[in-house]
């Protein structure tokens, strides 16, 4: 009974080998051999003298014994040598000095050997696996793919794809309002596959700017033909993006293909990106050009550049102001992210009447710390109104400035409009 077990065993590793899947013919062979040669070393010190012949296709194999005829009384090693008496029983013309060659039954090895058997598989194949799964992912880092949500935890989502590989969405890595249940599926980018100890990890990422750019691609015919480029992409992941398009064939509009009839190939995207809202601009090697454009739907009135610091100063009509900064200054933040230019925003204000009783910050030097004054000033603002009009989180964030004391600047100037 015990016999009959073992093979039934035997048998079990090959059917669980046969059935793994991306691996070739000649590394299973291989990878078989191996295990039954490491068994064998481990129990006679050495395998030098076998031959392990392995059929995949069948679930079978064969071993052979090499060894050399010796007289009866020399015999030291039974496992590379063979008296001469046990020789003729073979073949009576067996001589001294040659070589015997008979099969073994690896079961006769006992119970011992066929465990190391498997658990030496077990450990290959999971090696393999390992190998595979990296292979197959580090070509695939920068694509999109579809996986299922196995499993949420605080910090990241476990999903599988269709072969049951884990993959990883850390919560850095996705879109702010994403929330998935079990079962869902996740459509993704591949960001990198990491390979620490022979572990590999596969961490996608729904953030990156690569994921805006691979759907395009899926979404739009001209992109994906080459017709269309995508030059820049600037992402604020689930509020807002910019992207920069241009197109080799004259006949073709590349930001109306992008956007699509109603904006059909867009909402798709906008969709997927939890409601991001997206602004597709042409492309153009002119700096200049590219910020004014960057800026939108600000209209710019003329624009100073500093190629060497890699900044702009940005001047434009009171009312264009809030338009260019953007609500929490998200805005003019995405037009430098896609231009790579420092932008600072300056106000004209010409004879603008809802500005002519306009103060400029320098004359609250009494009531404002100067340094206060400077930041403010920095970000394009440099007079009561304009600070009063901005956003206060915009203030806060690109003047890097304490709430309370954006807060005070705010009740100074106010106080003073409602005096007059």
């Amino acid at each position: 009974m015990a016999k009959k077990e073992e093979t039934i065993s035997l048998v079990d590793s090959f059917s669980e080998f046969k059935e793994l899947k991306n691996i070739d013919r000649t590394t299973m062979i291989s990878v078989l051999e191996e295990s039954f040669r490491s068994v064998i070393a481990k129990m006679f010190g050495t395998d030098d003298n076998y031959d392990v012949v392995v059929n995949p296709d069948k679930g079978d194999f064969e071993i052979y014994r090499n060894r050399t005829v010796v007289a009866d009384d020399k015999l030291v090693n039974p496992n590379m040598e063979i008296k001469l008496s046990d020789a003729i029983k073979i073949d009576p013309s067996y001589e001294i000095g040659e070589e015997v060659t008979d099969q073994v039954n690896f079961l006769s090895f006992g119970r011992r050997a066929i465990l190391n058997l498997r658990q030496t598989l077990a450990s290959k194949v999971l090696e393999l696996q390992k190998d595979s799964l990296y292979s197959k992912y580090s070509e695939l880092v920068g694509t999109i793919v579809n996986a299922e949500v196995y499993q949420t935890w605080k910090k990241e989502i476990l999903l599988l794809d269709d072969d049951g590989n884990e993959l990883l969405l850390p919560r850095t890595e996705q879109i702010p309002s994403d929330f998935y249940h079990k079962g869902e599926t996740v459509r993704a980018v591949v960001a990198r596959v990491e390979n620490k100890n022979n572990n590999p990890k596969i961490i996608l990422s729904r953030i990156s700017p690569v994921f805006l750019q691979r759907l395009f691609e899926q979404e739009v015919p001209e992109i994906a033909d080459g017709l269309i480029t995508i030059k820049k992409i600037a992402r604020i992941p689930g509020e807002r993006a910019k992207i920069a398009v241009e197109s080799y064939d004259d006949r073709i509009d590349p930001v109306g293909a992008c956007v699509g009839v109603k904006g059909s190939r867009i909402h798709g995207i906008v969709r997927e990106l939890r409601n991001e809202n997206i602004d597709v601009i042409n492309y153009t090697s002119n700096i200049k050009l590219l910020i004014q454009r960057a800026l939108g739907p600000a209209k710019v009135s003329s624009i100073s550049i500093n190629e060497e610091e890699r900044k702009a100063e940005v001047y434009l009509e009171p009312k264009e102001v809030s338009l260019a900064i953007g609500k929490n200054g998200m805005n003019i933040k995405l037009a430098s992210m896609l231009t790579e230019y420092t932008i600072d925003v300056f106000r004209e204000l010409g004879n603008d009447e809802d500005y002519e009783d306009d103060i400029y910050l320098d004359e609250f030097k009494d009531e404002i710390d100067e340094w206060v004054i400077n930041a403010i000033k920095s970000i394009g603002i440099d007079t009561a109104k304009g600070v009063l009009n901005a956003p206060r989180e915009m203030i806060i964030e690109k003047a890097d400035l304490e709430e309370s004391t954006v807060d005070d600047v705010l009740r100074i100037l106010k106080a003073e409009f409602e005096n007059e």
